[in-house]
């Protein structure tokens, strides 16, 4: 597992951090309680927090704090405050402050080791809860509403002029493949295009036939090209049936983020992009343009 320790003392950093790196745990010590945040912030595979609170500049009933809010948004993370002085006051502040437990300074081997213990099972458990709450059944890709996030977040570190594409695609007369070979097969359909775009960027599943993904790094015409190449991977698949090999094809929308941009109005775009894709004869890839955007809007 891979812990933070926040102390003001190095002797109790070297100390801790000594109980834990021969047990396989990866330790990453600071004595500035803002470093240490602003370093689980940056590294999700951080699983536990152990803070004094006794820190400066943050203190540390405000560390837990804003290390709780981090844990709030979908990601798991066990905080652990400990303290030279136990009393009801510290304890009852840590908790109702977001921490996880309580331990004395400096912890005794036996019983750091259990409450970590506890930490990795709770942690466990929070991510899988995280995973169903943000999984598509069927595919494994995100689900609507994580997509969405995971996008805002991106557009977020992009800022107003970073390079920034969101794909729109569906599956064309996927319809037809349930009616003609049967839902089995269009799941496993489904499961074949997830397969191609899976590992593209922040990918989901918007329901039924239809995913995005948005690219970050990229531009329009990286974006393009990307679609492209998913288009001719697609008209290779070969689905497997009871009646023999089935042939699909998709269209795609893309679109590219600009200044003053929202994810919502990112999508649009290339949701119109993807509806001119599917009118203009489908297995074809066509971007946003101010034109065709001005045109569907009239």
């Amino acid at each position: 597992m891979h812990i933070v320790i926040v102390d003001s003392s190095r002797v109790i950093l070297k100390v801790v951090a000594g109980m834990l790196e021969p047990r396989g745990h990866v330790v990453t010590q600071f004595t500035d309680s803002a470093e240490a945040l602003a370093y689980v912030t940056d590294n999700p595979r951080v699983r536990a927090l152990i803070t004094s609170l006794e820190v400066r500049p943050i203190g540390g009933l405000e560390l837990c704090w804003s290390a709780r809010l981090l844990a709030e948004a979908s990601r798991p993370l066990s905080i652990i405050v400990m303290s030279s002085v136990r009393n009801a006051r510290n304890l009852s502040e840590a908790l109702d402050s977001g921490a996880d437990d309580f331990i004395d300074k400096p912890p005794g081997a036996e019983e750091l080791q259990a409450r970590l213990r506890a930490a990795e099972r709770l942690t466990s458990l929070q991510s899988e809860l995280i995973r169903l709450a943000e999984t598509d059944p069927l595919t494994g890709l995100l689900n609507r509403r994580a997509f969405l996030l995971r996008s805002r977040e991106a557009a977020g570190r992009a800022g107003s002029f970073g390079r920034l594409s969101a794909v729109l695609l569906d599956i064309d007369h996927f319809k037809r493949i349930n009616d003609e070979y049967g839902h089995d097969v269009g799941d496993t359909a489904i499961k074949a295009v997830t397969g191609l775009i899976a590992q593209e960027g922040i990918a989901g599943r918007l329901g039924g036939e239809e995913f995005a993904l948005v690219l970050p790094g990229r531009n329009l015409t990286e974006a393009e090209a990307a679609a492209n190449r998913l288009r001719l991977n697609a008209a290779d698949l070969r689905i497997r049936s009871p009646r023999g090999p089935v042939r699909l094809t998709c269209s795609f929308g893309v679109s590219e983020w600009g200044e003053g941009e929202t994810v919502e109005g990112l999508l649009k775009r290339a949701d119109i992009a993807l509806y001119e894709a599917k009118n203009g004869g489908r297995n074809r890839v066509v971007s946003a343009t101010n034109e065709l955007v001005l045109a569907r809007a009239g």
